[in-house]
């Protein structure tokens, strides 16, 4: 199909109006699951679907480089991250990251995370009211820096869970928030540049094996060490992911509150449900609205083109909702995934593909084991939820209930 057959107009004001709905609204017009568009001033095609997930991370179609857009990159995975990387250099930054993947570093993480929460329930019970949202961001920060090896005591936990907050708050439209998130990542990675540069001075010791050991000694694909500001880059894409499982800890509440028996459930220490509630949370609920990247060459799907230099978009939240893969998906059923479990690039909210090869998420497996964890904590708690706001917008990037979840009268059973 000839891809100047038509004039196409640019969306991407209709993208900042409509929010997550932007791309599955287009997709319903659509009996392929494609859609042929303009974004950024740039030809556009949009994706959805197993296949499709497949087609969208051959690097022989789409490359990664020069693909995000400067503010996302200002804000939410910081200059020279893994995420702009392609072919061996991708590879090589990327075992930074593998060792998250064994079982033993996501129980590791956990255990430190779960023991955050517990010291924080202890303090919550004196107080008259927990915004739960940001003190799962307070717990999450405390226990990945403990797990990562960063010297105790030096940040406050709530003032990093703030900044790190902010860079993933900041990265879905212009305005305050933006500039609030440009600013925390500015302070961070300064402060934890000096504190790699610290380490291979050893003027600090880092201990053997930590994340903050392997980011300091790390070599790229050239055999050079990492400059320091890009090693505080990767730093903060292990303790940023972790930190934004708050929204998803914000979720769960809200799930449990809305759809209570899933509470008795998870109090009865069912493990299979437990991991089928966390894949329930992410599927159902918005977080990613889609993924991007640049044509290598001259695409074409299901008889739509897009040019080479254009963007390939793979429908993130689109997909985790079509009724093609979960019949019922505006239903939050956690008993569906026990009854099958997701196949690999059925269920998307962290990206698809091979966490080992592609740019899917490696760490995937740390925030289902941390919500397995912190969902059953939660359930386990006796609180009270006030009247408030629990609306969740559609059209915010990244959306979480308006007020926060807000809970009361907090008692450990």
């Amino acid at each position: 199909m000839d891809v100047h057959r038509r004039p196409l107009l640019d969306r991407t004001l209709p993208l900042l109006t409509e929010g997550y709905a932007w791309l599955p609204n287009r997709m319903r017009e659509s009996a392929d699951s494609v859609v042929r568009t303009r974004l950024m001033g740039r030809p556009a095609l949009a994706v959805r679907g197993p296949e499709a997930v497949r087609f969208f991370y051959d690097e022989s179609h789409v490359r990664r480089h020069g693909a995000l857009p400067g503010p996302v990159l200002d804000t939410l995975f910081g200059q020279g991250a893994v995420h702009t990387l392609d072919g061996a250099a991708h590879r090589t930054r990327k075992e930074l990251f593998l060792p998250l993947l064994d079982p033993d570093r996501v129980a590791g993480v956990t255990e430190h995370v779960t023991e955050a929460w517990d010291d924080a329930v202890r303090a919550w019970s004196g107080r008259d009211r927990v915004v739960l949202f940001d003190e799962a961001a307070v717990v999450l920060t405390r226990g990945v820096c403990r797990w990562a090896g960063l010297p105790p005591g030096g940040v406050d936990a709530r003032t990093l869970s703030r900044d790190l907050i902010a860079m993933v708050d900041g990265f879905g439209g212009p305005g305050p928030r933006h500039l609030r998130a440009r600013r925390a990542r500015t302070r961070q990675e300064t402060r934890l540049a000096g504190l790699i540069e610290d380490v291979r001075s050893e003027a600090v010791t880092a201990p053997a094996d930590s994340v903050l050991e392997a980011v300091s000694r790390h070599r790229d694909v050239s055999g050079e060490a990492l400059d320091a500001r890009t090693a505080a880059v990767e730093l903060l894409n292990v303790l940023r992911p972790t930190a934004a499982v708050s929204w998803f800890v914000a979720f769960s509440a809200h799930a449990l509150h809305r759809w209570p028996a899933n509470r008795e459930r998870l109090r009865a220490g069912d493990s299979a449900f437990a991991t089928a509630f966390a894949h329930e949370v992410r599927r159902f609920y918005p977080f990613a609205p889609f993924l991007g990247g640049r044509t290598v060459r001259d695409l074409t799907w299901h008889g739509e083109t897009v040019p080479a230099g254009g963007i390939l978009l793979l429908d993130v939240y689109g997909q985790n909702h079509d009724e093609k893969l979960w019949g019922d998906p505006y239903a939050f059923r956690p008993e569906r995934f026990l009854e099958r479990p997701p196949a690999r690039d059925e269920l998307i909210p962290q990206g698809g593909g091979d966490p080992a090869a592609n740019h899917r998420c490696p760490g995937e497996r740390v925030t289902v084991g941390l919500l397995e964890s912190l969902a059953t904590r939660l359930a386990a708690l006796e609180y009270t939820v006030p009247e408030q706001d629990l609306s969740i917008s559609l059209r915010r990037i990244p959306t979480r209930p308006r007020d926060g979840v807000v809970i009361t009268g907090v008692r450990a059973t």
